[in-house]
């Protein structure tokens, strides 16, 4: 559940501000945004140079990455979906135009409430384009829906064919008729090439279905299956109250993302609580399987949809209090890296992007 208290989102806006005064300013130019634009003349040249900001602390929630010829792009939650790029995983640049500069109608039809703040995606290359699957949700219910959209290219500052089309709704949730929250999408491919979407959090926990290679949307009826659990399906009315949410589920489980390595899909997830500053106690776990769609395990061989996954990162309560919502990636140079937002001691409890490199040890388990 993507969500910032009032106290959070001041302090978000002030660090904010304060990165921006205080960075090198980076003028850019996105696609659409040039000399022929009479909008972008008539601003004065100081505006136009605050179109984007660098720094080497992202302040990010949900974090993941995609690259594309030399280009490092990160995509988060936030209005119309967060951007950010960098050429050496070092320093960032921040890009103050939204990812989808205009939020499908549908979105606010399917999730009342739901205006354009756009949680959690995730993008992938597959057939040639870019896929981008995003949130659309309020806090604390599952009645939710999962977007799609795809362009050719991530490349909005200097390609005539950036674009981000709208292809609908990937799969939606409802109160009292579905158990589980059509929220944190992420793609997979299966070992034969094959696209697969996982997405989910709390009530059933984590959900998995295979998808249409042509369309990239589920078959129709195709169900999902429920690939993890924060803890057994029989004990879930008995696990402590959300303490985020009296609507919300109580299966504190969310944020899949599947890394395949070797032999094996590796499964990551967020055990208990996010959005909550420097109360939070989120956590990554991970388990495996040679199937993508499980049954996922962790090293003592505990079913993850029974609360099984080895702990793979956690607030040290030096830099972080709490970590989660993670990615992995094999990166162009060999090395294998790890993603996710943790909730800062230094910046008290804002979120900011964390990046480790993944070692892994002889019995073929990811550490950091």
């Amino acid at each position: 559940m993507k969500h910032f208290t009032t106290k959070e989102a001041l302090l978000l806006l002030f660090l904010f501000i304060a990165s921006t005064l205080t960075a090198q300013v980076t003028p850019t130019q996105p696609q659409g945004q040039g000399q022929n634009n009479p909008s972008m003349q008539r601003r004065p040249r100081h505006m136009r140079s605050m179109e984007s900001y660098t720094t080497e602390t992202p302040m990010v929630h949900d974090p993941v990455m995609a690259y594309e010829d030399g280009t490092y792009y990160l995509f988060a939650t936030g209005m119309g979906v967060m951007m950010m790029t960098s050429n050496d995983l070092k320093t960032w640049t921040g890009h103050r135009r939204p990812t989808i500069a205009e939020i499908p109608k549908w979105t606010a039809d399917s999730v009342p409430g739901f205006r354009n703040h756009v949680w959690a995606p995730d993008v992938i290359h597959y057939n040639g384009r870019w896929w981008l699957a995003y949130s659309c949700s309020t806090f604390g219910r599952n009645t939710s829906a999962i977007g799609l959209a795809s362009s050719p290219t991530l490349n909005f500052k200097d390609s005539i064919n950036y674009k981000w089309t709208d292809h609908g709704c990937l799969v939606a949730s409802r109160e009292r008729r579905d158990d589980w929250n059509a929220i944190d999408p992420a793609f997979i491919l299966d070992e034969n090439g094959k696209p697969w979407l996982t997405w989910g959090s709390f009530w059933d926990g984590i959900q998995m279905a295979p998808l249409d290679p042509e369309t990239m949307h589920i078959p129709a009826g195709v169900k999902p299956k429920t690939i993890a659990r924060r803890v057994a399906l029989r004990d879930t009315l008995n696990a402590e109250p959300n303490p985020t949410s009296r609507f919300a589920g109580r299966n504190a489980i969310e944020a899949p993302f599947i890394l395949r390595h070797g032999d094996y899909f590796y499964l990551f997830v967020s055990h208990d609580y996010c959005c909550r500053g420097m109360k939070s106690n989120y956590k990554v776990v991970v388990g495996r399987s040679k199937k993508v769609d499980g049954p996922y395990v962790d090293a003592q061989g505990r079913d993850m949809t029974a609360g099984g996954g080895n702990l793979f990162i956690e607030g040290d309560k030096k830099e972080f209090e709490a970590a989660g919502h993670s990615a992995a990636y094999h990166l162009p140079d060999g090395r294998d890296l790890f993603i996710c937002h943790g909730y800062s001691i230094q910046h008290s409890g804002q979120s900011i992007l964390v990046q480790r490199e993944i070692k892994w040890n002889e019995d073929g388990w990811p550490e950091i």
